[in-house]
């Protein structure tokens, strides 16, 4: 659980990539700056834990590029105190992210493994958000909506419509929509049945699977 000095400056290399790729958000850009993301990475890839590229991690699946992670994030305008829901807790740098920008984090993990990995590790490194949930995404997390917004870390055939529901008036829903490539896609919900769509080209990700627990 070492976080050096050389770590440090790697991260603001980092930070300087995504800045030139066009990320503004100066509270993402300092939480990029600021989570020691090898730690979330096996430890073969460590050298590699400050490039802008995803990489596996257990049961098949990925830990995000930080660009990625980073625009999804900014689309979200999070705000201090802001409940958020993510769908695909994943490696956990994602939850990190969210939980330095002060949001209340409810994270929904359907792989068991990743799930026990990341519910240990992340309070270990001083992250602690609201609710970490082994379960189906697809669903939600009707008991705890309406949510400020929604994060999908994953690839969705189709958007969830529990997720659209559970969106407070004013919320944001970031989500990747699509099989192969998906379209990285923000709802806003102005009303009961009024969602504006806006869309920001191709992403890749690993597939949202239903009920595959």
């Amino acid at each position: 659980m070492k976080d050096t000095f050389k770590h440090k400056g790697l991260r603001q290399q980092l930070v300087d990539i995504v800045k030139d790729k066009g990320i503004t958000d100066a509270k993402v850009l300092k939480a990029i700056g600021k989570i020691p993301r090898h730690l979330f990475m096996d430890s073969s890839f460590l050298d590699h834990a400050y490039q802008d590229k995803a990489f596996p991690i257990a049961a098949d699946q990925t830990i995000s590029q930080p660009y990625t992670v980073a625009f999804q994030t900014e689309l979200m305008q999070i705000k201090p105190g802001d409940n958020v829901l993510e769908i695909g807790t994943g490696s956990g740098y994602q939850t990190a992210v969210l939980c330095e920008l002060g949001a209340k984090v409810y994270s929904i993990e359907r792989q068991l493994e990743l799930f026990k990995i990341t519910s240990k590790f992340l309070p270990k490194l001083g992250y602690r958000p609201k609710k970490l949930i082994f379960g189906d995404g697809y669903k939600g997390l009707k008991e705890e909506a309406p949510f400020d917004s929604i994060i999908v870390t994953a690839g969705a055939p189709f958007v969830p419509k529990p997720l659209m529901s559970q969106l407070k008036v004013g919320g944001r829903l970031v989500i990747p929509v699509g099989d192969q490539v998906q379209t990285m896609t923000l709802f806003i919900r102005n009303g009961l049945k009024d969602f504006e769509k806006h869309e920001y080209g191709e992403f890749r990700f690993v597939p949202l699977l239903e009920d595959k627990n």
